[in-house]
């Protein structure tokens, strides 16, 4: 397949058009990763969060876990420091990208920084992220949990 680029410094809004003979997986795949190239882009700079009354912009790569703890919504870096945010987790999912499972109603995870997890009696399954953080993989998840990790 022939590609052009053309980059234009005027400031306008950037688009692509597509010229194929028919509609291919990967091609699908490139259009809805370009369709999702502004929000992966506002997610990159709109992770404001409050720690010990300082606001910081947190990077998506840079978070391990998001959840809910009481009323607040709350994420956890590497490092282990808790952060509040200002949205709902319905608004933070898709902001967070592909590289984030949704392991129950009220958490978040980013795959890579998963350490392990095991099976509990109860039929959830404990999760233990690589700063330490403990959740559970709630039942409802559980499926499409180990199915995008290759475990099924």
């Amino acid at each position: 397949m022939k590609v052009e680029c053309h980059i234009s410094a005027d400031g306008g809004e950037s688009y692509a058009v597509l010229h194929i003979r028919s509609m291919t997986p990967t091609i699908a795949e490139a259009i809805s990763i370009l369709e999702n190239e502004d929000v992966s882009l506002q997610a990159l700079h709109s992770f404001n969060a409050v720690r010990d009354g300082k606001t910081y912009f947190l990077e998506p790569d840079n978070i391990e876990i998001v959840r809910t703890e009481g009323r607040e919504i709350v994420c956890y870096d590497a490092d282990n420091n808790r952060y509040v945010l200002n949205r709902p987790l319905y608004e933070l999912e898709p902001m967070l990208g592909s590289a984030f499972i949704r392991i129950s109603k009220s958490a978040i995870v980013q795959i890579r920084k998963i350490s392990h997890c095991k099976a509990s009696l109860n039929g959830t399954m404990e999760l233990v992220m690589k700063n330490g953080v403990r959740d559970y993989i709630s039942r409802s998840f559980r499926k499409l949990f180990k199915e995008r990790l290759g475990l099924i």
